[in-house]
């Protein structure tokens, strides 16, 4: 016993020693004797907080961890207008915008849906992970020719776990795609390492933090200008359950606060937060999956579902404890009414908070079920990946127009019944029309007008917070300031000036009869053979570009491109037989433009009767400044008048179309001046009517009388404010200031031009034609103040070098390029 006593004895002086108590106020204390230890009862030490300056270990703290699984599934590469043949690889990586929160952003699994052909000459190697920068690479393949598919069909998914300290994220994820090149090298021992050297080019998309809860999304990737490919990539985002962990956390024993106010208030509100959020993640998977198997008629069967939540007849869903089941299950039951799958925490019946008590119980619940509905997804999209690909593209193509309004505006106006001057007596009028004159002299300047319109919008854009759910091109929304504005005007009640609708429809009966097209393949005899027809007969649709002044074929390879994505089967025409022989006569070039034409029309003809029966030709043009009055030319050619019942979508950018009589911009006058001084420039002298003395005679008012717009079904007039080549009204066919006050003959020379191109667009060609303006303003602040934007020719460019007002203009109306 005394040596238990002496040993008992030692222990406490070894433990103040190693606390360190304050000898003085260890006197004024009543620390009681401390009993003796038995082995078999493990008694703590009665020792108060106050008597030492250390701190008080609280264990098996409880904490809620979340994950983020990205899943971004990868379908094919198809190459649209890619410069250099050799093998290309891409490469994917993940990051917060904001901060690491604490976690890496790593690739957890990959999927191969599909094997590669083994031997293929077009694919070299497997896919890989790499550690150092936690990125992924898909196979290296090699790129041959234009329009070229391969097949990739592999899944990706990346974890985003936040750390076991944070709550809900509140930083959104940005996606990277890298397209890595090698050149094609006959000994392939330093292959791998080209392709790591740098990529050739990127592109980047933002998950916004709502999209973190559940997002079910095509993303298409395309790169630049220069890489001008199409990734048929679909994103598939859920937040799951990681685990519930114990930790201890360290309180100050001389703080005197409560334990539980310590561990904090903070953490069980976002524990709070992360149970709810999880719910809500359950919720909107739920919802994707019943319109997933809807859009694509393929039911999921919701048994197990059903038995996993404890749904059963006449029964309530049963969760973790009682205090959350009635909420959740009435959410739950009520979610598949909810348009969007999304849930309000303040409105749809959750708890405002649950006890420290029942959240880890509740949080395994909810996690469990969504790991379960996430499971059944992946199987789900493995069994369907392709129609899955197909309804989710179809989706982001009718979710573009709403969400690009951003910088489009879109306004409707009537069109005039006639452009007259401000100098026609008005009883003159009313004697062969009946009608007052609409439009008087102008006033105020239209280009100013406009340009101040596009740049009020564009501060507007610079205030507005966008916080959607959508996933967002970093090419557009990485600076939305900088976009080019669309103004979009849209032309309606398009009446007839002169001249019978049924007189024009049976003139274009007698010109059915010299259509390419036998009527006899149009026409099949009876039922079996309408069906038969029908399943092998196809539109032949061709799209015919056509350079400007002194310009390459390939200038408009941007608004091809554009509209190749929008209509994969479309041929198009890239015309090369005026290239460099920009100078000469309009009527030379407007001959060989149609020749070219008709030739490429009928060897497309030839190709397609030998698969299929032809059933009808859209036949669509797009013309880049002068490249306009080339195009209407060729359609005033005799060999092309078969064809012309089958114009279908015409879009003009920047086309002078009613000359330089009235333009403003006297610097670059003085270049047409030199340029037909110096070289007898002949279509210079046609642009500015000094091609002939009488007005009259010249060429342009030629042209405007002839039927050049008239069989287009869509005709769009794109125009830009800051394009100083080009009069602002000569690319819009409208009236222009100084014009409406001239009663010169040069004024009543442009007045009936000007109507005279009208009246061909209010002929009616077809049932229903669209008529629009669309006026692009491009942020040119980047360029500074030099001699291109001086002279006004830095926005007639940019109509070349950038295509997202293409874009904006396509996609809006898909319908007018199909």
């Amino acid at each position: 016993m005394s040596l238990i006593l002496q040993r008992l004895r030692w222990m406490i002086s070894g433990f103040n020693r190693s606390a360190t108590v304050n000898p003085k106020r260890l006197e004024n204390t009543d620390v009681k004797p401390l009993p003796v230890l038995l082995p078999e009862k493990q008694q703590r030490l009665p020792v108060k907080p106050n008597d030492l300056k250390t701190n008080y270990k609280k264990p098996n703290k409880e904490m809620l961890e979340i994950v983020h699984e990205i899943s971004i599934y990868i379908h094919r590469f198809h190459n649209l207008d890619l410069f250099q043949q050799g093998w290309y690889q891409i490469k994917i990586t993940m990051r917060w915008e904001e901060g690491d929160y604490g976690s890496l952003v790593t690739p957890a699994r990959v999927i191969q849906y599909e094997a590669p052909e083994l031997g293929s000459d077009d694919v070299n190697g497997v896919w890989r992970i790499d550690d150092a920068d936690n990125s992924f690479s898909t196979q290296p393949f090699r790129i041959r020719y234009a329009r070229q598919d391969i097949l990739l069909s592999m899944m990706v998914s990346f974890n985003l776990s936040l750390s076991k300290f944070e709550g809900p994220s509140t930083s959104a994820v940005i996606l990277k795609f890298e397209l890595m090149y090698a050149p094609v090298l006959e000994k392939r021992s330093n292959f791998h390492v080209s392709l790591d050297a740098s990529p050739a080019a990127v592109h980047e998309f933002r998950l916004p933090p709502k999209a973190l809860l559940g997002l079910h999304s095509y993303c298409p990737v395309h790169f630049d200008a220069f890489h001008a490919v199409l990734v048929d990539i679909t994103v598939h985002v859920c937040m799951l359950k990681s685990g519930v962990s114990s930790i201890s956390l360290e309180v100050p024993s001389d703080s005197g606060a409560d334990e539980d106010a310590i561990v904090g208030e903070t953490d069980n509100s976002k524990h709070d937060m992360l149970v709810k959020e999880l719910s809500t993640a359950r919720d909107i998977l739920i919802e994707e999956l019943k319109k997933l198997s809807k859009a694509i008629n393929h039911p999921i069967d919701m048994k197990d579902v059903n038995q996993l939540f404890g749904i059963t007849p006449g029964s309530d869903l049963e969760i973790a404890n009682a205090e959350s089941s009635r909420q959740v299950s009435s959410k739950l039951q009520n979610v598949f009414e909810k348009p969007n799958g999304g849930v309000d925490f303040q409105t749809d019946g959750f708890p405002h908070s649950f006890s420290k008590d029942t959240l880890p119980s509740s949080f395994n619940t909810i996690g469990n079920q969504v790991s379960y509905l996430w499971s059944m997804f992946l199987n789900f999209h493995r069994a369907n990946k392709t129609k899955i690909l197909e309804f989710l593209c179809n989706q982001w193509a009718i979710d573009r127009k709403a969400e690009w309004s951003i910088w489009m505006v879109h306004t409707k106006v009537e069109m005039p019944h006639q452009y007259v001057s401000s100098e026609v007596a008005e009883s003159s009028y009313h004697a062969f029309h009946g009608r007052a004159p609409v439009l008087q002299k102008l006033t105020g300047d239209p280009v100013q007008t406009a340009a101040m319109r596009a740049e009020l919008h564009r501060r507007s854009i610079a205030q507005m917070r966008i916080n959607n759910r959508c996933i967002q091109d970093m090419h557009i929304f990485g600076d939305p300031s900088r976009i080019p504005i669309v103004i979009v005007e849209r032309v309606v009640n398009l009446p007839l000036r002169s001249g019978s609708g049924n007189s024009y429809f049976s003139e274009l009966d007698q010109k059915a009869k010299s259509s390419p097209i036998s009527s006899g393949d149009a026409t099949p005899t009876n039922k079996s053979s309408v069906t038969s027809t029908r399943q092998s007969s196809r539109v032949l649709k061709i799209v015919v570009f056509v350079h400007g002044f002194q310009g390459h074929h390939l200038d408009l390879r941007l608004v091809r491109n554009q509209w190749l994505l929008l209509d994969p089967k479309v041929e198009f025409l890239m015309s090369e037989v005026n290239e460099e022989k920009t100078s000469g006569d309009f009527r030379e070039m407007g001959q060989r433009l149609a020749q070219e034409v008709v030739s490429f029309v009928k060897k497309k003809m030839d190709k397609v009767s030998r698969s299929a029966v032809l059933r009808t030709i859209k036949l669509s043009f797009v013309g880049h400044s002068i490249g306009n009055i080339i195009l209407r030319t060729a359609l005033t050619d005799s060999i092309m008048e078969p064809y012309l019942r089958y114009l279908h979508t015409y879009l003009s950018v920047s086309g002078p179309h009613l000359g330089y009589l009235y333009s403003s911009n006297s610097l670059f006058n003085g270049g047409l001046w030199l340029l037909k001084k110096l070289k007898g420039t002949q279509c210079i002298h046609q642009l500015t009517f000094t091609d002939d003395p009488d007005l009259q005679n010249t060429f342009l008012y030629k042209l405007s009388k002839e039927k050049t717009l008239e069989n287009f079904r869509n005709i769009i007039l794109l125009s830009s404010p800051q394009d100083g080549y080009v009069p602002y009204h000569s690319a819009r066919i409208e009236m222009c200031p100084a014009s409406s006050g001239d009663s010169s003959k040069k004024g009543k020379a442009f007045l009936e031009m000007l109507n005279n191109c009208m009246d061909q667009i209010r002929a009616p060609s077809a049932e229903h034609r669209v008529f629009m303006r669309c006026d692009v303003n491009f942020d040119v602040s980047l360029q500074g103040r030099n001699l291109n934007t001086i002279i006004g020719r830095a926005a007639h460019i940019e109509f070349l070098e950038t295509d997202i007002f293409a874009r904006f203009i396509m996609w809006s109306f898909p319908d007018l390029f199909r």
